[in-house]
């Protein structure tokens, strides 16, 4: 912002809410919660985006990445004890399979028919 720049594609693994402008790339998977690459992203990383060849990458070497990736082994100490911050980061699934609780799905019985709208 001090240098002018008043748009900037932006990254998260997760939703975002209060943006209205610019480009978003959402639901990067896995989560850097649990270590995935948006957790080895530094301050100053060169990320080239190609929207046409759908690629993106982090322009960093793999020396230095498989060195960042030994300081994110350790997994956070968990942030809730109960309530639904608990229920959500033991049973949330990844954005690739659809950010729903796991145990919603099931393997049994005739899926529910969808109500007629009409």
């Amino acid at each position: 912002m001090k240098q002018g720049v008043r748009d900037m594609v932006r990254l998260s693994d997760s939703r975002m809410s209060g943006t209205s402008y610019g480009a978003c790339i959402l639901h990067v998977s896995p989560e850097s919660y649990i270590g995935g690459p948006l957790a080895l992203v530094k301050t100053g990383d060169m990320i080239s985006l190609d929207v046409d060849k759908r690629t993106i990458n982090m322009n960093v070497s793999d020396a230095g990445l498989a060195k960042r990736q030994g300081r994110v082994e350790e997994k956070p100490e968990p942030r809730y004890e109960r309530g639904y911050g608990w229920m959500f980061t033991r049973h949330i699934k990844q954005a690739n399979e659809g950010c729903d609780f796991d145990f919603l799905e099931t393997g049994f019985g005739a899926p529910v028919v969808e109500p007629s709208i009409y």
